[in-house]
């Protein structure tokens, strides 16, 4: 059974920092790549972020560049989300993602190309 629990959300002044943690279990870690997302109230699940088997690569969304950084932990069957100078914009759900296939997606952004999804960690930015 695979599950994906995430940790760390939590209210925030902007300007400050959140690490957000997804613990995978069920699945041979190592084999997948893996993804943050985030849905704000009344909006789409969007990308954030994401990650290659070894931590080689990574993609991010334009919005949150420069800001988050994704990073793996194999040995721990974890993946982080590391957020700074957060704004009110940032605020939402954040849900780690793994996809159903160990191949490389055609489009490492597209909710569609993960099949295991956490409950979510609230993140919510004050001004």
């Amino acid at each position: 059974q695979v599950q994906l629990v995430e940790s760390g959300g939590g209210s925030v002044l902007a300007g400050g920092s959140l690490r957000l943690s997804c613990a995978v279990s069920g699945r041979t870690f190592s084999n997948y790549y893996m993804g943050w997302f985030r849905q704000a109230p009344g909006k789409e699940r969007e990308f954030v972020a994401a990650i290659s088997r070894n931590g080689g690569s990574t993609d991010y969304a334009d919005s949150v560049k420069g800001r988050f950084t994704i990073s793996r932990d194999n040995a721990k069957n974890t993946v982080y989300l590391q957020m700074n100078s957060l704004k009110r914009e940032d605020t939402a759900l954040y849900y780690c993602a793994l996809p159903g296939s160990s191949s490389w997606p055609f489009n490492l952004r597209g909710a569609y190309e993960y099949d295991y999804w956490g409950q979510g960690t609230q993140v919510t930015v004050s001004s």
